[in-house]
């Protein structure tokens, strides 16, 4: 279904506010994780590998959408930090495995619990009913598209 002619596609905010949020989510969890010592993008790599076991550089990658590089760099800070060791892979030695520290362990089990408080921050102007509203939309443009992290997280039916 189209929408937008090339003629009032200046008047198209989509991209615009969709993009405006991503990054008012990225600082209102920045904000949130400043206590703890890493960022918006370190405490998504903890959290995905927190709940939903993922275990390599190249999943992540896979759910970040980064380039290796930029996965390398930040695996190093937070192994730095003491969050995450890499440990080679006894099945294939070319393959290196993520493993939670102790101490990114216990900052893991906060996630859930600092991530709820970030996102009540972004979303405490909308009503319980417009942010499920919000989310249905975005979930069903995601679908539309064959987003396969959506499809892995969230599955292919799209209720409200």
């Amino acid at each position: 279904m189209k929408h937008f002619t090339p003629d009032e596609f200046k008047h198209c905010h989509l991209g615009l506010l969709l993009g405006r949020a991503a990054l008012l989510k990225d600082r209102i969890i920045d904000t949130h994780m400043e206590p703890h010592g890493i960022t918006a993008a370190q405490f998504k790599v903890l959290i995905i590998m927190a709940q939903f076991g993922v275990d390599t550089p190249t999943e992540l990658c896979r759910h970040l959408s980064l380039d290796s590089g930029s996965m390398t760099r930040m695996l190093d800070r937070l192994e730095q930090k003491d969050f995450l060791a890499r440990q080679r892979s006894e099945g294939d030695r070319r393959q290196v495995q993520l493993k939670l520290t102790e101490q990114g362990q216990q900052l893991a089990d906060r996630l859930p619990h600092i991530g709820a408080d970030a996102m009540n921050e972004l979303a405490g102007a909308v009503t319980p009913d417009e942010l499920k509203t919000l989310e249905y939309i975005l979930k069903k443009i995601l679908l539309a598209a064959g987003d396969p992290i959506t499809l892995q997280r969230l599955g292919e039916h799209n209720e409200r």
